[in-house]
């Protein structure tokens, strides 16, 4: 009788089959939002328009999940999921809020440390002359979520003007007035300084220039605009031009808000 010698199969971790569980799929939009492409409900618009394949097949199904070994490009490119950034910069005088400019002037990306590969984008604008609070992120939900006019995200403003405003001007903007582009009615407004030009302006609306055109529309010039708060961030501990990660209480607050 031959006796044969049985070995011990010794599969390493990388020759174990990959088994892929309910845990590991991501939905398709999900998975583009994650890439820093665009917002959930718009990525459903790129599913449905067929601008979005895996492994080299048209996705159309809008709650299709996928793999983590599955290939998913849009136009040709390959979309890899980020982990999500939330930046909170205190923005500096005559840097504009834009990803680059063809005029060659400085913008906000400028001040920020990214890591390699990193992609993230200003929630919302400031003017080149604005300072204040400025988020940036690569979470395109939020981002869409923040600039709706639905969710009337409140941003407080401290203004200085030309001159002092007299009560009568206080009091017709505080009551509101009409631009070109509509109505505009502060939230709250409040004199800050015994000179009577320094102004506090809380207001959700998100229109260009609104505050600068408000004072514009009563026959005052803004000399200095700042944000100091922009839903419920604040610019405490931050000085001009540096910028912070948003802590994980400032993040739920933010996911949250109605």
């Amino acid at each position: 009788m031959v006796k044969r010698q049985v070995k011990s199969a010794n599969f390493s971790r990388k020759d174990k089959p990959v088994e892929t569980s309910e845990s590991t799929l991501v939905r398709l939009n999900k998975f583009i939002a994650n890439a820093g492409v665009c917002s959930r409900r718009d990525a459903d618009k790129l599913i449905s328009q067929g601008q979005i394949t895996i492994n080299g097949e048209k996705a159309q199904e809008l709650g299709v999940k996928v793999k983590p070994t599955d290939v998913v490009k849009y136009n040709g490119k390959i979309l890899i999921p980020e982990k999500p950034v939330y930046i909170l910069l205190n923005k500096p005088k005559d840097f504009i809020t834009t990803l680059d400019d063809p005029e060659g002037r400085r913008t906000v990306m400028e001040l920020i440390n990214r890591k390699e590969g990193e992609r993230i984008y200003p929630v919302g604008r400031l003017d080149r002359k604005t300072t204040g609070i400025l988020l940036l992120t690569n979470d395109g939900d939020l981002a869409k979520k923040l600039s709706h006019p639905s969710s009337e995200v409140k941003k407080l403003y401290e203004v200085v003007l030309d001159k002092p405003i007299s009560e009568e001007d206080f009091i017709r903007l505080e009551s509101g007035v009409t631009l070109e582009d509509g109505f505009a009615k502060p939230d709250e407004m409040a004199i800050v300084s015994e000179d009577k030009r320094s102004i506090g302006v809380q207001i959700h609306m998100g229109r260009n220039r609104i505050v600068r055109r408000m004072f514009e529309a009563i026959g005052y010039e803004v000399i200095r605009l700042d944000r100091v708060m922009y839903a419920d961030l604040t610019k405490k501990d931050l000085s001009r031009g540096k910028w912070r990660y948003l802590s994980e209480k400032e993040l739920i607050k933010l996911k949250y808000l109605k």
